[in-house]
């Protein structure tokens, strides 16, 4: 077993147990000044005082934080939609995109006509790129399949991805994501209960259930009778909420016990409240918002000051968020919504682990978690947001391995040749 030692940081990103972080908690991030983090094959031994190691990084001048987790994202997927973009960019809704040959259907399309590997090695190029950006944890969704055949054959590509890569990787059934063109959306929905969900379940191809609800996808009942075959079969509930409508639905998520509310720009007042009174996460996606231009951001400084989960994702999809980097969405996050920069980096680690229900392996640097950890070419992990347009990931490592080093750092790597 080699050992990894990350050396004389500036700054060590501390975080108080248990995850989530809400409310007060916050003020118990801690920075560790000139620690080293030791590990031990793939898992964290200890942090303070450096120990003699296989593998040793210079990170004096350098602030250390656990390795991204996204906890939304619509990989794997093949092919962009840029034309779409520059309609948006010249008046069109997304709404007007929303049809049987453009958005969610066209990239269907693209999917049904790339072979397998085709949509694997286009979704491992883009994980590695997220690799680079320092992402060791992400969610992959299906969604694009609307179909049962087609949704089980993106939910086994995702499994073929998550076994090719160092990150840990987990995957949701997003089979409600728009009703498929020969169906009603009353009709999809007893088919995904009835034919899809038991032979993910028996296949274990997802953790998770979600469902898009929105005026021109779901309804608030479509998403009560999925969570509740999906809580059956062993997968636990998201959803998509208030995109593009207050619906209520940051409510009902709430009240129902989902793990997370997702997206939430037009949730109103009562669904903060209820979102801040519930242990369901409010998963804020700055990327979409970004992409769609959209006028009404969610109210994040209120889901935080009220006590609510707050979680980071990309919301990576050829669509509406084509953005695979977190370091550019903590920055969206502080510059868009007003977090904080201690708040969007616990929203994107320690939050983000919790909503993906691996909080207990990943997101923190502590003993026994896995060893993945992003350097910093910063003293701080408050600069992150200072300089968007900045690469800020100095090196990455994965399971205690290094998994990506920037060419003007590799004088700080050294290894021992007696292994």
């Amino acid at each position: 077993m080699t050992s990894l030692v990350v050396r004389d940081a500036a700054a060590v990103f501390s975080a108080p147990e248990p995850a989530p972080i809400r409310g007060a908690a916050f003020e118990d991030v801690e920075a560790l000044s000139g620690a080293s983090v030791n590990c031990d094959g793939r898992t964290i031994d200890s942090i303070g005082e450096p120990r003699t190691g296989d593998t040793v990084f210079d990170a004096s001048g350098c602030a250390v934080i656990p390795g991204f987790v996204d906890c939304h994202t619509h990989l794997p997927f093949f092919g962009w939609r840029a034309n779409e973009d520059v309609e948006r960019l010249g008046g069109a809704s997304y709404e007007s995109l929303h049809s049987s040959e453009r958005g969610i259907y066209r990239s269907s399309q693209l999917l049904r006509d790339a072979s397998d590997q085709d949509v694997l090695s286009f979704s491992e190029t883009l994980a590695g790129a997220m690799l680079a950006a320092g992402t060791t944890t992400f969610e992959t969704k299906s969604g694009y399949g609307l179909s049962v055949e087609e949704e089980l054959r993106q939910l086994r590509i995702a499994r073929w991805l998550k076994r090719r890569l160092p990150q840990l990787v987990i995957p949701t059934c997003l089979a409600a994501h728009a009703v498929p063109t020969d169906k009603d959306a009353d009709g999809w929905i007893a088919e995904v209960l009835d034919q899809l969900l038991p032979r993910v379940a028996g296949e274990e191809l997802a953790s998770f259930t979600d469902i898009y609800v929105e005026e021109i996808a779901f309804t608030q009942q479509h998403a009560t009778r999925l969570s509740e075959r999906g809580r059956d079969l062993g997968m636990r509930p998201r959803v998509h909420a208030d995109q593009l409508v207050d619906g209520g639905t940051g409510t009902f998520a709430a009240q129902r016990r989902f793990v997370s509310a997702d997206h939430l720009n037009q949730t109103s007042a009562e669904g903060v409240a209820a979102l801040a009174g519930s242990d369901t996460a409010a998963v804020l996606l700055p990327g979409s918002s970004f992409t769609l231009r959209q006028e009404r951001k969610p109210a994040a400084r209120d889901l935080i000051d009220s006590g609510a989960i707050v979680a980071l994702g990309t919301d990576l999809n050829p669509g509406t968020s084509p953005i695979l980097s977190m370091p550019f969405v903590i920055a969206l996050a502080c510059r868009l919504y007003e977090l904080r920069p201690v708040e969007a980096v616990v929203a994107a680690t320690v939050n983000s682990a919790w909503v993906l229900g691996v909080h207990d392996q990943v997101g923190r640097l502590a003993p026994g978690y896995r060893a993945d950890m992003v350097v910093l070419q910063m003293r701080h992990w408050d600069e992150i947001s200072y300089r968007p347009d900045a690469d800020p990931v100095l090196a990455v490592f994965c399971r205690g391995e290094v998994a990506h080093i920037a060419p003007h750092a590799q004088s700080r790597l050294r290894t021992s040749t007696a292994q």
